[in-house]
Protein backbone atom coordinates (compact mmCIF):
# COMPACT_ATOMS: atom_id res chain seq x y z
CA UNK A 1 0.00 0.00 0.00
CA UNK A 2 1.29 3.45 -0.90
CA UNK A 3 1.98 5.72 2.07
CA UNK A 4 2.68 9.39 2.63
CA UNK A 5 4.83 11.20 5.18
CA UNK A 6 1.78 12.77 6.83
CA UNK A 7 -0.36 9.60 6.88
CA UNK A 8 0.09 6.07 8.13
CA UNK A 9 -2.16 3.00 8.21
CA UNK A 10 -3.99 1.92 11.37
CA UNK A 11 -5.77 -1.39 11.93
CA UNK A 12 -9.23 -0.69 13.35
CA UNK A 13 -11.30 -2.79 15.72
CA UNK A 14 -13.24 -4.66 13.00
CA UNK A 15 -10.04 -5.63 11.16
CA UNK A 16 -10.33 -3.03 8.38
CA UNK A 17 -7.60 -0.48 7.75
CA UNK A 18 -7.84 3.28 7.94
CA UNK A 19 -5.23 6.05 7.79
CA UNK A 20 -4.10 8.46 10.47
CA UNK A 21 -3.58 12.04 9.28
CA UNK A 22 -0.78 13.95 10.98
CA UNK A 23 -2.12 17.15 9.42
CA UNK A 24 -5.44 16.84 11.24
CA UNK A 25 -4.13 14.71 14.11
CA UNK A 26 -7.02 12.31 13.52
CA UNK A 27 -7.75 8.98 11.92
CA UNK A 28 -10.08 8.90 8.94
CA UNK A 29 -12.39 6.54 10.84
CA UNK A 30 -13.18 5.54 14.37
CA UNK A 31 -10.58 2.96 15.34
CA UNK A 32 -12.97 1.77 18.06
CA UNK A 33 -15.96 1.20 15.79
CA UNK A 34 -13.91 0.06 12.79
CA UNK A 35 -13.61 1.71 9.37
CA UNK A 36 -15.98 -0.61 7.51
CA UNK A 37 -18.39 -0.91 10.43
CA UNK A 38 -18.59 2.86 10.83
CA UNK A 39 -19.36 3.38 7.15
CA UNK A 40 -22.01 0.70 7.02
CA UNK A 41 -23.68 1.15 10.40
CA UNK A 42 -23.56 4.93 10.85
CA UNK A 43 -24.08 5.99 7.25
CA UNK A 44 -25.01 3.51 4.55
CA UNK A 45 -27.50 1.18 6.22
CA UNK A 46 -29.65 3.80 7.97
CA UNK A 47 -29.66 6.12 4.96
CA UNK A 48 -30.59 3.44 2.44
CA UNK A 49 -33.22 1.94 4.71
CA UNK A 50 -34.83 5.31 5.25
CA UNK A 51 -34.81 5.93 1.48
CA UNK A 52 -35.82 2.42 0.48
CA UNK A 53 -38.15 2.10 -2.46
CA UNK A 54 -36.60 4.91 -4.50
CA UNK A 55 -35.53 3.90 -7.98
CA UNK A 56 -32.72 6.50 -8.08
CA UNK A 57 -30.60 8.10 -5.35
CA UNK A 58 -28.29 11.09 -5.52
CA UNK A 59 -25.78 10.82 -2.67
CA UNK A 60 -23.38 13.50 -1.44
CA UNK A 61 -20.41 11.89 0.33
CA UNK A 62 -18.49 14.47 2.40
CA UNK A 63 -15.54 13.84 1.92
CA UNK A 64 -14.28 11.01 -0.28
CA UNK A 65 -11.17 10.31 1.82
CA UNK A 66 -10.43 6.59 1.52
CA UNK A 67 -13.71 6.01 -0.29
CA UNK A 68 -15.24 3.77 2.38
CA UNK A 69 -18.69 5.39 2.41
CA UNK A 70 -18.95 5.33 -1.37
CA UNK A 71 -17.72 1.75 -1.68
CA UNK A 72 -19.83 0.56 1.25
CA UNK A 73 -22.88 2.00 -0.53
CA UNK A 74 -22.11 0.04 -3.68
CA UNK A 75 -21.37 -3.08 -1.64
CA UNK A 76 -24.70 -2.82 0.22
CA UNK A 77 -26.73 -2.16 -2.93
CA UNK A 78 -25.19 -5.15 -4.69
CA UNK A 79 -25.40 -7.46 -1.67
CA UNK A 80 -29.09 -6.78 -1.21
CA UNK A 81 -29.86 -6.72 -4.95
CA UNK A 82 -31.48 -3.31 -4.73
CA UNK A 83 -33.11 -2.16 -7.95
CA UNK A 84 -31.81 1.37 -7.50
CA UNK A 85 -29.48 3.48 -9.61
CA UNK A 86 -27.04 5.56 -7.59
CA UNK A 87 -25.11 8.74 -8.38
CA UNK A 88 -22.49 9.59 -5.76
CA UNK A 89 -20.84 13.01 -5.73
CA UNK A 90 -17.93 13.37 -3.34
CA UNK A 91 -15.70 16.40 -2.80
CA UNK A 92 -12.11 15.73 -1.77
CA UNK A 93 -9.20 18.12 -1.25
CA UNK A 94 -6.40 15.52 -1.36
CA UNK A 95 -6.07 14.41 -4.97
CA UNK A 96 -2.85 12.49 -4.28
CA UNK A 97 -4.70 10.36 -1.73
CA UNK A 98 -7.46 9.49 -4.20
CA UNK A 99 -4.90 8.59 -6.87
CA UNK A 100 -3.18 6.23 -4.42
CA UNK A 101 -6.29 4.22 -3.51
CA UNK A 102 -5.70 1.69 -6.29
CA UNK A 103 -3.06 0.31 -3.92
CA UNK A 104 -5.03 0.60 -0.66
CA UNK A 105 -5.64 -2.61 1.29
CA UNK A 106 -9.44 -2.60 1.53
CA UNK A 107 -11.41 -5.25 3.44
CA UNK A 108 -12.46 -8.38 1.48
CA UNK A 109 -16.04 -7.07 1.27
CA UNK A 110 -14.77 -4.67 -1.39
CA UNK A 111 -12.88 -7.26 -3.48
CA UNK A 112 -15.52 -7.27 -6.22
CA UNK A 113 -15.37 -3.48 -6.35
CA UNK A 114 -11.68 -3.34 -7.25
CA UNK A 115 -12.30 -2.34 -10.91
CA UNK A 116 -14.41 0.56 -9.64
CA UNK A 117 -11.69 1.60 -7.19
CA UNK A 118 -9.10 1.54 -9.97
CA UNK A 119 -11.25 3.55 -12.37
CA UNK A 120 -12.21 6.16 -9.78
CA UNK A 121 -8.58 6.53 -8.68
CA UNK A 122 -7.42 7.01 -12.25
CA UNK A 123 -10.25 9.07 -13.74
CA UNK A 124 -11.96 10.57 -10.63
CA UNK A 125 -15.10 9.18 -12.26
CA UNK A 126 -16.85 5.87 -12.76
CA UNK A 127 -20.04 4.94 -14.55
CA UNK A 128 -21.92 1.77 -15.38
CA UNK A 129 -25.61 0.92 -15.77
CA UNK A 130 -26.31 1.21 -12.03
CA UNK A 131 -23.60 3.38 -10.46
CA UNK A 132 -22.05 6.75 -11.21
CA UNK A 133 -19.26 8.21 -9.08
CA UNK A 134 -17.89 11.74 -9.44
CA UNK A 135 -14.99 12.74 -7.18
CA UNK A 136 -14.83 16.53 -7.03
CA UNK A 137 -11.24 17.53 -6.37
CA UNK A 138 -10.82 20.84 -4.56
CA UNK A 139 -12.12 22.84 -1.64
CA UNK A 140 -15.57 21.50 -0.79
CA UNK A 141 -16.78 24.98 0.11
CA UNK A 142 -16.18 25.97 -3.50
CA UNK A 143 -17.24 22.78 -5.28
CA UNK A 144 -20.52 22.17 -3.43
CA UNK A 145 -22.30 25.28 -4.80
CA UNK A 146 -21.31 24.25 -8.36
CA UNK A 147 -22.97 20.83 -8.17
CA UNK A 148 -26.42 21.76 -9.58
CA UNK A 149 -25.09 23.21 -12.82
CA UNK A 150 -22.07 20.92 -13.24
CA UNK A 151 -23.34 17.46 -12.31
CA UNK A 152 -27.14 17.31 -12.48
CA UNK A 153 -28.66 16.79 -15.90
CA UNK A 154 -32.08 18.00 -14.76
CA UNK A 155 -32.71 21.26 -12.90
CA UNK A 156 -35.14 19.42 -10.61
CA UNK A 157 -32.50 16.93 -9.43
CA UNK A 158 -31.72 17.07 -5.72
CA UNK A 159 -29.60 15.23 -3.17
CA UNK A 160 -31.40 12.37 -1.40
CA UNK A 161 -28.66 11.35 1.04
CA UNK A 162 -25.74 13.22 2.62
CA UNK A 163 -22.91 11.44 4.40
CA UNK A 164 -21.54 14.29 6.54
CA UNK A 165 -18.21 12.66 7.33
CA UNK A 166 -15.54 15.35 7.25
CA UNK A 167 -12.75 15.56 9.82
CA UNK A 168 -14.20 16.69 13.13
CA UNK A 169 -15.44 20.24 13.83
CA UNK A 170 -12.53 21.08 16.11
CA UNK A 171 -9.94 20.54 13.35
CA UNK A 172 -11.98 21.22 10.18
CA UNK A 173 -14.65 23.70 11.33
CA UNK A 174 -15.51 25.20 7.93
CA UNK A 175 -17.23 21.95 6.96
CA UNK A 176 -19.49 22.16 10.02
CA UNK A 177 -20.67 25.77 10.14
CA UNK A 178 -24.20 27.12 9.85
CA UNK A 179 -23.30 28.46 6.40
CA UNK A 180 -21.93 25.08 5.30
CA UNK A 181 -25.16 23.38 6.26
CA UNK A 182 -27.05 26.10 4.39
CA UNK A 183 -25.10 25.16 1.24
CA UNK A 184 -25.95 21.50 1.85
CA UNK A 185 -29.61 22.33 2.52
CA UNK A 186 -29.85 24.14 -0.82
CA UNK A 187 -28.98 20.91 -2.64
CA UNK A 188 -31.31 18.62 -0.72
CA UNK A 189 -34.65 17.11 -1.63
CA UNK A 190 -37.42 17.73 0.90
CA UNK A 191 -37.13 14.18 2.23
CA UNK A 192 -33.32 14.09 2.24
CA UNK A 193 -31.49 12.12 4.91
CA UNK A 194 -28.20 13.33 6.42
CA UNK A 195 -26.01 11.02 8.50
CA UNK A 196 -23.06 12.05 10.67
CA UNK A 197 -20.92 10.71 13.47
CA UNK A 198 -20.80 14.14 15.14
CA UNK A 199 -23.23 14.69 18.01
CA UNK A 200 -21.60 17.96 19.08
CA UNK A 201 -23.97 20.70 20.19
CA UNK A 202 -22.65 23.05 17.50
CA UNK A 203 -23.36 20.43 14.81
CA UNK A 204 -26.91 19.98 16.05
CA UNK A 205 -27.46 23.75 16.15
CA UNK A 206 -26.10 24.29 12.63
CA UNK A 207 -28.44 21.65 11.25
CA UNK A 208 -31.42 22.81 13.30
CA UNK A 209 -30.97 26.42 12.16
CA UNK A 210 -31.20 25.19 8.56
CA UNK A 211 -34.49 23.41 9.06
CA UNK A 212 -33.29 19.87 9.69
CA UNK A 213 -35.16 17.63 12.13
CA UNK A 214 -32.67 15.77 14.31
CA UNK A 215 -32.60 12.22 15.63
CA UNK A 216 -30.13 10.50 17.88
CA UNK A 217 -29.11 7.15 16.47
CA UNK A 218 -27.67 4.41 18.62
CA UNK A 219 -27.15 1.36 16.41
CA UNK A 220 -25.96 -1.86 17.94
CA UNK A 221 -22.18 -2.24 17.74
CA UNK A 222 -21.18 1.43 17.41
CA UNK A 223 -21.28 4.59 19.43
CA UNK A 224 -24.11 7.10 19.15
CA UNK A 225 -24.40 9.17 15.98
CA UNK A 226 -26.85 11.62 14.41
CA UNK A 227 -29.41 11.46 11.62
CA UNK A 228 -31.10 14.56 10.24
CA UNK A 229 -33.94 15.00 7.78
CA UNK A 230 -35.94 17.80 6.26
CA UNK A 231 -39.11 15.77 6.78
CA UNK A 232 -40.24 13.86 9.88
CA UNK A 233 -38.95 10.27 10.09
CA UNK A 234 -41.06 7.43 11.43
CA UNK A 235 -38.73 6.35 14.20
CA UNK A 236 -40.22 2.87 14.25
CA UNK A 237 -38.77 2.29 10.81
CA UNK A 238 -35.21 2.22 12.11
CA UNK A 239 -34.28 0.65 15.43
CA UNK A 240 -32.25 2.90 17.71
CA UNK A 241 -33.62 6.16 16.32
CA UNK A 242 -34.93 8.81 18.74
CA UNK A 243 -36.21 12.32 17.98
CA UNK A 244 -34.25 15.18 19.53
CA UNK A 245 -36.35 18.07 20.88
CA UNK A 246 -34.08 20.93 19.84
CA UNK A 247 -36.39 23.66 21.12
CA UNK A 248 -36.23 22.12 24.59
CA UNK A 249 -32.44 21.82 24.39
CA UNK A 250 -32.17 25.48 23.34
CA UNK A 251 -34.42 26.48 26.21
CA UNK A 252 -32.22 24.58 28.63
CA UNK A 253 -29.01 25.90 27.12
CA UNK A 254 -29.68 29.33 25.57
CA UNK A 255 -25.94 29.94 25.19
CA UNK A 256 -25.53 27.06 22.76
CA UNK A 257 -24.71 28.15 19.23
CA UNK A 258 -23.63 26.88 15.85
CA UNK A 259 -20.22 27.43 14.32
CA UNK A 260 -20.11 30.43 11.96
CA UNK A 261 -17.93 31.08 8.92
CA UNK A 262 -16.89 34.49 10.24
CA UNK A 263 -15.12 32.86 13.16
CA UNK A 264 -12.70 31.01 10.88
CA UNK A 265 -12.22 33.07 7.71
Amino acid sequence: MQTYPDKHPILTEDGSLTLYSSEYDQAYHSTQDGALTESLIKHVIPALRLQQGKTHLNILDINYGLGYNTLATLYYVRKHHLDTTVHILSPELDEALVRSLKDFDYPPEFDNLRPIVDAASKDLHYKDEQFTIDILIGDARKTIPKIPTSYFLLPTSKIDIVYQDAFSPNVNPLLWTREWFADIRALCAEDAILTTYSIAAATRMGLHENGFILYGYRPEGTRRSLIASLSPIKTGGLEGLEWIDMELKIKRNPQGRSLRDGEFV
